[in-house]
């Protein structure tokens, strides 16, 4: 891996807007926080999530954004305004990008110790955000998603911290893996296989990627 840094940390708390007619309440307006954070279990301080039943949680306490993603955006999207945090990232990064992170990694940043979770799904707060619908189908296409850490220990970070690896995840599924079989390779038997094998990926994926084995098989046997 290339030299890794945090280029900006980002928080916000939950807010209401209006879309559509429609009261939104949302922590995706995120901006880059002011000298040392502290990054706990569930978050960074000032930092919160607003419907706990799809964003926040052990396995999605820290989400995280590549700053080379930046360029790729402003081509697609002229005259947008893009400052760091805003893809509702707390960590817009450096060195770490999805086809290079395993499931699993973990990393130093500051005084903590984190581990690579998942992927992003954008939702309707992201086409919110950017005031444009199309924005989610584009964002999950491009495969540039970023990803969640879980916090294996708490501790403080900061804008231009250095991202230690620790160590390295075995099974070798990196976060463009689970996009990819989520959005392209459905059907790709032998790399699901090995998905549903990695501990560090949330079990609402591999209970997912299990029935789609499950319904290859079935095919397969018909």
């Amino acid at each position: 891996m290339r030299d890794m840094r945090l280029v900006s940390v980002n928080v916000a708390l939950p807010r209401e807007i209006t879309r559509k007619g429609k009261t939104i309440t949302t922590g995706i307006f995120k901006e880059p926080a002011r000298g040392r954070v502290m990054l706990r279990t569930l978050n960074l301080d000032g930092d919160k999530q607003a419907d706990l039943s799809v964003h926040g949680g052990p396995s999605k306490a820290v989400y995280a954004y590549p700053i080379e993603h930046y360029e790729y955006w402003r081509a697609e999207l002229p005259g947008m305004n893009l400052p760091p945090g805003m893809f509702g990232e707390n960590f817009t990064t450096e060195g770490l990008q999805e086809d290079e992170v395993n499931i699993g990694d973990r990393f130093r940043i500051g005084s903590a110790e984190v581990m690579v979770t998942e992927p992003r799904l954008p939702c309707y707060k992201l086409a919110a955000k950017f005031g444009r619908d199309d924005i989610i189908k584009r964002f999950l296409q491009s495969g540039r998603t970023g990803f969640y850490f879980a916090v294996l220990q708490e501790g403080g970070v900061g804008t231009g911290d250095g991202v230690e690896l620790i160590r390295r995840d075995e099974h070798g599924i990196t976060v463009a893996d689970i996009t990819r079989l989520y959005v392209r390779d459905k059907d790709e038997l032998r790399s699901l296989q090995c998905a549903v094998q990695v501990e560090a990926l949330p079990e609402s994926w591999r209970r997912y990627f299990a029935k789609r084995i499950e319904k290859l098989d079935n095919e397969s046997s018909r």
